[in-house]
């Protein structure tokens, strides 16, 4: 438990995907306009990196690796978070018209955010197991939903600010995420079984 909480931790705060790789940037900085489809995206990327995680796990260990054809990584990997991004739409879309017209064209282009894909290289290039791999998927997908959450709530604050004209929209969208990549890159130092060891204590 202490090692899932481990690489949860690390994969939302010290090392986020977008804040501290930059992954996932086009919709992360397209969709934080308002809170509302902000939350939609967000929640959505958690579900696509918690489902897509196992899966290609799975895969690469039990198919590829075996096989030998390790070189259909990018292919199988890409053909899982499209289907899994589809029934994510699908159920958007029955559920929630208005988030879904909202989302537009951004909730199917999850198949080709960089943050998704980014996830399955990084387990497999870490060597991690199924149980840290859903770890590193869950919190990977909760950094994003915090990162777009915290732009999404800047930005509407300051959008009846006085800012000068030339900063207006994606100008100072971009500031704020260099800002809050500062803020993050502030937590690189810090180990992050000290936060699992506290939240083992909390629940005893």
């Amino acid at each position: 438990m202490g090692e899932f909480l481990n690489i949860f931790i690390k994969s939302a705060f010290i090392e986020n995907m977008v804040l501290a790789y930059f992954l996932g940037m086009c919709s992360f900085l397209a969709v934080s306009k308002t809170l509302s489809t902000a939350t939609g995206l967000g929640l959505a990327v958690i579900f696509v990196l918690g489902i897509t995680m196992p899966i290609n796990w799975v895969i690469n260990e039990l198919v590829l690796i075996p096989a030998e054809l390790e070189f259909l990584r990018f292919i199988l990997f890409i053909a899982v978070i499209a289907s899994t991004v589809q029934l994510v739409e699908m159920l958007v879309e029955k559920f929630s018209p208005g988030l879904y017209a909202a989302l537009g064209i951004f909730l199917p282009l999850i198949t080709v955010n960089c943050a998704i894909l980014g996830g399955s290289l990084f387990m497999v290039s870490r060597e991690y197991n199924l149980t840290e791999s859903i770890a590193f998927g869950l919190g990977g997908g909760f950094g994003w939903f915090l990162a777009i959450i915290a732009l999404a709530a800047i930005r509407e604050r300051i959008r009846y600010s006085n800012v000068p004209p030339a900063m207006r929209g994606l100008g100072m969208a971009f500031l704020i995420t260099g800002l809050m990549g500062i803020a993050f890159l502030s937590l690189t130092g810090i180990d992050p079984a000290v936060f699992a060891g506290w939240s083992e204590t909390v629940a005893e």
